[in-house]
């Protein structure tokens, strides 16, 4: 579960409010403990503006461009290898994901208010959270499928088969994402501050155990969105690295070791960067549960730091958005050959430039495991 701006500015307030009491424990467990702000709100939220500008014009460009360059590529050249389908996906949940932050910013330039109404706040959030699961588990997909497609000898008649299987893994992502979205979706309403007449976008609970509630759906989310897709990504990744190692070893070809060289670094860099994006924001989002939960000790320190890092590293936790791209597709000259024939090879049958771009391509193995398509054919 990801908190919105209004939770945040709401519970900002709460934290400088001297008359704070239990009769509004159903809101926040923060509001039963008289707090105050350690640090400049106003500064937080104009920051918070900034980062999620900053992703907002990066990540819509750069995933616009890549399921661009991918549709006409798919359009224009010979057939592609199929993992190109998720790298689409993957490029339409991103593109997702940033088209919503625009609204967020809003409601933060706003100090948390919400104007847009209840169907809004519930819809904005709905596209947010299934993008944002399915970029996560779009991930974990290529991780099994690249090494599957190194490890595993291809056949002229399994190719339909892995080609109906891959298109029914994406059904199922998308499927998945919006079953889990659902549940806090469901209780999201725009209800309107105890602290003065913003109208706040924020979950409301049935019944007393409010934290309980809480606790339990962020819980929720690290399972999904961290505990069970990074060993995916982390160990098919790791054995498609040590696929690469073995066969580099028998390999007379230093130039066929460099590439798998490179591959490998390339694949470090998957696990790193999903790891550095997520992993500080499931962390905070876990300590925060177990305070929800009554497990730790609530104390102001504790609360103020928690509720300024879980707003901190999820603008951390998009940055992937404006990562992906980078590491799926332009670090690979295949997908760079598209995008040049795309802008500038328009006639390039006709340049000795295009086949000398051709020539430099990688091997059809190697493209199949840190690619997006097979080799281009002039």
């Amino acid at each position: 579960m990801s908190l919105s701006p209004s939770d945040l500015d709401d519970l900002l307030q709460w934290f400088g409010d001297p008359n704070i009491s239990k009769a509004f424990s159903n809101i926040s467990n923060v509001e039963t403990v008289v707090c105050d702000t350690a640090f400049n709100r106003s500064a937080l939220l104009y920051s918070m503006c900034i980062l999620y500008t900053f992703i907002f014009i990066v990540g819509l460009a750069a995933n616009a461009l890549v399921l661009w360059v991918n549709i006409r590529a798919q359009r224009d050249s010979t057939p592609r290898h199929e993992t190109h389908m998720y790298i689409a996906h993957l490029a339409v949940a991103d593109l997702c994901v940033c088209v919503t932050l625009p609204v967020w910013v809003s409601s933060l330039a706003q100090h948390g208010h919400w104007p847009f109404g209840e169907v809004a706040c519930k819809l904005t959030h709905l596209l947010f959270s299934v993008n944002l699961f399915g970029s996560i588990f779009f991930l974990a997909c290529m991780s099994v499928d690249r090494y599957l497609s190194v490890t595993r000898q291809r056949d002229s008649e399994g190719g339909m088969r892995r080609k109906l299987i891959r298109r029914g893994a994406c059904v199922g992502v998308w499927l998945f994402a919006l079953v889990a979205s659902l549940p806090d979706t469901y209780f999201l309403r725009a209800v309107k501050s105890t602290h003065g007449d913003l109208m706040l976008c924020r979950p409301v609970y049935p019944g007393e155990n409010h934290n309980d509630w809480v606790g339990g759906m962020q819980l929720s989310f690290i399972l999904l969105g961290f505990v069970l897709p990074f060993p995916i990504i982390a160990v098919f990744y790791a054995l498609l690295a040590r696929a690469f190692k073995r066969s580099s070893s028998s390999s007379s070809s230093s130039a066929v070791e460099q590439e798998r060289h490179v591959s490998r670094r390339v694949i470090l860099a998957y696990i790193v960067v999903f790891l550095g994006c997520w992993g500080p924001y499931h962390a905070v989002l876990l300590a925060d549960s177990l305070v929800q939960l009554g497990v730790v000790p609530q104390t102001c320190g504790l609360e103020n730091f928690i509720y300024v890092a879980l707003h901190l590293t999820q603008c951390l936790s998009l940055l992937h958005c404006c990562f992906n791209p980078i590491l799926y597709n332009f670090l690979n000259r295949n997908y760079r050959y598209d995008l040049m024939k795309a802008f500038i090879f328009k006639y390039s049958t006709r340049t000795g430039l295009a086949r000398l771009i051709e020539a430099s391509n990688m091997s059809e193995t190697e493209y199949s495991a840190v690619a997006v398509d097979n080799p281009p054919q002039i």
